[in-house]
């Protein structure tokens, strides 16, 4: 165990130490003066006479409202004489019905809504670019009050489910070779209220009485790297009081940092936990995720299990299928047999192509064959979908486009696709250790080809 924790906290200060950043105690990364902001600063002042401290705010005179809980703002209220169904009236146009700006709150009286507007800032994002596919993906750019950019995506199905996909840091300092977010490197972690944001400015863009349905933690960055924070959003996104989007429907994507981990499953929340895992050994994972060298799949597996054994809730392994590098039968065998025993999901996802990297998406027949691989040896399999293509819906594409290619941050060098094929070749006892878990794997989803969209406006 505390070797474990060691590996994940080495690795942690060596990519944050890239990034501009410094690794607390409790493994948090926190961006350093240089990265904090445009102006250097990080300040921390207060809502008003009564209100709680708000940290990022940048030298804001005026603190977001979303870095209140609803307890601080219901004091807030009180202590201007307010009567206690003012809170409710309040937090129904943040987040049931979010309105731009406080002089919309017409259930508010007019000299409450000026007092608002004095002591706080309804929003602190705006939407610098909005793009839709014609398969109801919407996907937004937004503005953070220091000029950086961060990424959110609205996800429909025919189920009538509406997703959230959301960023939780401006760049990423995971470095993985085929992802467009990490290629301008890491610039900061998001605040709670900026994560909050995103999800109701994709509130905003479903009509009538729609509402989100569910969250997942897969935009920029790297979640577990700012879990503090990450929490604190999720905390009102799942609260009556805010969102009453259900834990249960949450789910949070990493490349897998093990003290990380054992944190989340000891919050208790009931949030599902996706591992980017992208490779079936070390070897070929080093290569495609370097944070990988100083963990080793290994410890990431245990970490897994202790999640599964401490929650019951089951792990769903994402592996993005690179033609050439990833995608082989025998690829499809020893990831199988990593995953032997245990009650997991593995979530396939065909790639995403991205401007100015090489790897290409598989054909239809080679991710076919990967899929019947794993199902032969027992697993659950399912295909994502490849929603809003055309629109960069892919993480950090957007950002990285209307940067003109780049954005500011620490550049990671990025291994070349013919050097990772060659990891290609696989003996078949070429795995880390397994360990059984309980129940059985769940029932089959049908594998689907991917579905492409086109923008309209």
């Amino acid at each position: 165990m505390v070797s474990e924790l060691d590996s994940g906290g080495n690795v942690l200060n060596e990519l944050a130490s890239a990034g501009g950043a410094e690794v607390q105690a409790n493994g948090e990364v926190r961006a350093n003066d240089a990265a904090a902001g445009a102006d250097g600063s990080e300040t921390q002042e207060k809502a008003g006479k009564n209100g709680p401290e708000a940290s990022q705010t940048t030298r804001l005179h005026r603190p977001p409202i979303l870095s209140m809980t609803p307890e601080e703002l219901g004091q807030w209220l009180e202590a201007r004489g307010e009567p206690r169904y003012r809170l409710r009236q309040v937090l129904h146009w943040i987040f049931t019905q979010p309105v731009e700006s406080f002089d919309q709150m017409t259930d508010i009286p007019k000299t409450l809504r000026r007092e608002l507007a004095r002591a706080f800032r309804m929003w602190t994002t705006r939407v610098l670019e909005h793009l839709k596919a014609e398969d109801g993906t919407e996907k937004l750019l937004l503005r953070l009050m220091d000029g950086q950019t961060v990424e959110c995506v609205l996800l429909r199905d025919d189920k009538g489910h509406r997703t959230a996909c959301i960023s939780t840091q401006v760049g990423c300092a995971m470095q993985c070779a085929f992802c467009a977010s990490g290629l301008g490197g890491f610039v900061r972690n998001l605040s709670a209220f900026e994560i909050l944001e995103q999800l109701l400015h994709l509130k905003r863009l479903l009509p009538g009485k729609e509402r989100l349905t569910h969250i997942v933690v897969m935009g920029m960055g790297e979640p577990l790297v700012n879990l503090k924070n990450l929490l604190k959003a999720l905390e009102l996104a799942t609260s009556t009081a805010g969102l009453g989007i259900s834990g249960r429907r949450v789910t949070i994507s990493t490349v897998g940092i093990p003290p990380a981990i054992d944190r989340l499953a000891e919050s208790g929340k009931p949030y599902h936990l996706a591992i980017s895992l992208h490779a079936p050994t070390d070897a070929l994972r080093n290569r495609l995720v370097p944070a990988n060298e100083k963990i080793g799949i290994r410890a990431i597996m245990a970490a897994a299990d202790r999640y599964f054994a401490k929650t019951g809730r089951r792990v769903t392994f994402e592996y993005v299928l690179l033609a050439g590098v990833n995608d082989r039968p025998e690829h499809a065998t020893a990831l199988a047999n990593l995953l032997r025993n245990r009650t997991a999901l593995v979530n396939l996802i065909p790639y995403n192509p991205v401007p100015g990297l090489n790897f290409r998406t598989p054909s239809p027949a080679r991710v076919h064959r990967f899929v019947e691989v794993l199902r032969e040896a027992g697993l659950n399999v399912r295909v994502r979908f490849r929603k809003g293509v055309r629109i960069d819906a892919a993480c950090g594409q957007l950002r990285r486009r209307l940067a003109g290619g780049s954005a500011e941050g620490v550049p990671c060098e990025q291994p070349k696709p013919e050097e990772i094929s060659s990891e290609y070749s696989l003996p078949a006892d070429s795995h880390p250790e397994s360990s059984p878990q309980m129940e059985a794997p769940c029932s089959e989803s049908e594998l689907s080809q991917p579905q492409d969209a086109s923008v309209r406006a």
